[in-house]
């Protein structure tokens, strides 16, 4: 049974009022829920709390309600009644008798999300003892998504959030699953600004390898790449090492670039999710604007900054200009973007693959590692490593059945 307030009725007579848990089981049809009230209402009791599970068919049913007034004959009065009713429908009654509401949830709430590609007995085991091990108690469990993966929340009370998170990221790696930790409260699901980085997040590609191809240098750019988001070399030195590699490139090459961009699987039913459930998204990048502002407009989204490749006289110089978009300058881009939409960072996400992303997702009020180098996994606040970007949904607690309804009419 979930932790749910007591009516002003119940609460009026304290937490020694007799109550009763009424359990229902069996096949689920249209009516139970119905049904079983009615059946309840003819002995005038309270309903103090309610709760029902539908699990491949099968429905369980809990009310907890005030006992009848008249004492024991009217109670086994209901009991039979009870039973009866529910026999007349092939379904299965259990009734307990007791005193007072459930008991109060512990302080410190969280919502504990694990993704799993399968998500196996064992794992699951093996997160449900380490929340217990941190002094945590699991109030409730239901499941966000079956496809691309399966997913499903935890609400957690009785220890602190930090924590909790700590102690489950190292059950994760451990497992093979991605484990999401954040705090309860009425701003996860208040309106944030998720920002999030472009080269192997956003998109699949690395953009300054697609412009290395036209310029015949791809090998020793996507060398230099890797170094970069490795944490091995400066980024901004690299930066300026890789675009010296592209001058003389005639401007037309930026259209064939951006045909050849190609979006990551989910990324465009992450962003229309997003947007329609009244998120503002951005994408900070160590890459180009001549690919985000194209971006931007194609995908809708609210903001976008990177570097921009100089042009003169309809060839790329070499050069890029104006203010770097390193390490340090996404962090600075995250700040910047939630100042002007007026969200609060502590209600931002970042998304980031790469070293150069750690600031950012740091700074963040929830940081992704979306299928990073083993660096920015340590460090984000949780990762999610499979393939799928709109997976990031279920860290914020939205349903599979709310995407697919948000994306219905496209």
């Amino acid at each position: 049974m979930s932790a749910s307030q007591t009516s002003p009725a119940t609460a009026a007579t304290g937490d020694d009022v007799p109550t009763l848990l009424v359990k229902i089981f069996g096949k689920d049809r249209p009516g139970i829920t119905a049904g079983l009230f009615d059946t309840l209402a003819a002995f005038a009791v309270d309903v103090v709390d309610i709760e029902q599970v539908v699990t491949r068919g099968r429905i369980t049913l809990c009310a907890l309600v005030t006992a009848p007034s008249g004492g024991g004959p009217m109670e086994g009065e209901l009991r039979a009644t009870v039973h009866s009713w529910a026999d007349s429908l092939h379904l299965q009654a259990e009734i307990i008798s007791g005193r007072g509401d459930n008991r109060p949830r512990g302080t410190g709430r969280s919502h504990v999300t694990v993704l799993g590609h399968p998500l196996t007995a064992e794992s699951t085991a093996a997160i449900a003892a380490r929340i217990t091990g941190t002094g945590g108690n699991i109030d409730r469990i239901f499941r966000l998504a079956k496809y691309p993966v399966t997913a499903v929340e935890f609400a957690v009370s009785g220890t602190e959030t930090e924590s909790l998170r700590t102690a489950l990221a190292m059950e994760a790696a451990a497992r093979g699953v991605d484990v999401a930790v954040v705090a309860a409260g009425l701003q996860r699901r208040a309106q944030r600004l998720i920002v999030m980085d472009v080269d192997s997040t956003l998109i699949q590609d690395e953009v300054i390898e697609l412009f290395a191809a036209h310029a015949g240098c791809e090998a020793e750019v996507a060398e230099v790449t890797a170094q970069a988001m490795r944490g091995e070399l400066d980024f901004e030195q690299s930066l300026h090492a890789r675009v010296a590699l592209l001058a003389g490139l005639d401007e037309s090459v930026v259209d064939k670039v951006r045909a050849e961009v190609r979006l990551t699987p989910g990324a465009r039913t992450l962003i229309r999710t997003l947007k329609r459930l009244g998120y503002q998204v951005g994408v900070v990048s160590g890459g180009f604007t001549q690919v985000t502002d194209d971006l931007r407009e194609r995908l809708g989204l609210d903001f976008a900054s990177a570097n921009t490749l100089e042009v003169v006289d309809g060839r790329l110089t070499g050069r890029v200009t104006g203010e770097i978009v390193d390490r340090a300058g996404k962090a600075r881009l995250l700040r910047r973007f939630a100042a002007e939409a007026g969200v609060p960072l502590a209600q931002t996400v970042a998304i980031g693959d790469g070293a150069n992303d750690l600031d950012m997702l740091n700074a963040a009020g929830l940081g992704v590692a979306f299928n990073a180098k083993p660096v920015v996994r340590e460090a984000a606040h949780t990762a999610v490593n499979v393939p799928f970007l709109d997976t990031v949904l279920y860290l914020l607690g939205v349903t599979r059945e709310e995407v697919e309804a948000a994306n219905t009419h496209e």
